[in-house]
């Protein structure tokens, strides 16, 4: 169950280009419309070197249809390992800011409930780990909102499962696993054995 007047302060905070922290299946994530002014928020509240893309929380690869570029491998890839557990690294139609990977953007459908109902309203949302760059992220939106200094309305609230991050994959004429997560890099090569 939501509380729907906290709903409304997390959609304020995101339309004023600010953060927010929302839960996802490994970690907490910090969440911010992918424009220049909540990105630089973002950047600095987190203390990330702008050469770091961060990833875009989304519901399905069709809401960001307009911004990537993706086909069947890319769907086939969703539907065949756990929910949650990969993030796509898709060619973007047109360049973009640098700090969401410029001419490759990381997409990350989400599956938790709340995540998705804000996503659903809000649009797509950065899906970086909700801590300062290079210290421990917590597994508690509202401890990881306490640790970057939020209000205490600014996160959704739950616990995550923690553990390893979400796979990183690139595709476009191949599948190349960038960061090993969740997914080991074994059971991405078996798949693309199996689908060859």
């Amino acid at each position: 169950m939501i509380d729907e007047e906290l709903f409304a302060q997390i959609l304020d905070y995101l339309n004023n280009d600010d953060v927010i922290i929302y839960p996802t299946s490994t970690l907490p994530a910090l969440g911010c419309k992918p424009n220049k002014k909540a990105l630089d928020n973002l950047f600095k509240i987190k203390n990330r070197p702008t050469n770091l893309p961060v990833s875009l929380g989304v519901l399905d690869l069709e809401q960001v249809s307009n911004l990537i570029m993706f086909d069947n491998v890319s769907m086939e890839l969703l539907e065949f390992f756990p929910k949650g557990s990969l993030t796509l690294l898709l060619p973007a139609k047109k360049t973009m800011d640098q700090r969401l990977g410029g001419d490759f953007i990381a997409v990350r459908p989400v599956v938790d409930e709340l995540a998705r109902k804000l996503i659903s309203v809000s649009g797509p949302l950065t899906a970086t780990s909700a801590n300062i760059s290079g210290k421990k992220p917590s597994k508690e939106c509202k401890e990881a909102a306490n640790d970057l200094r939020l209000n205490q309305n600014q996160f959704l609230g739950g616990a995550t499962t923690g553990g390893l991050p979400s796979t990183l994959l690139k595709v476009d004429s191949k599948v190349t696993v960038i960061r090993e997560g969740v997914i080991s890099r074994e059971e991405v090569a078996a798949w693309s054995m199996k689908m060859t």
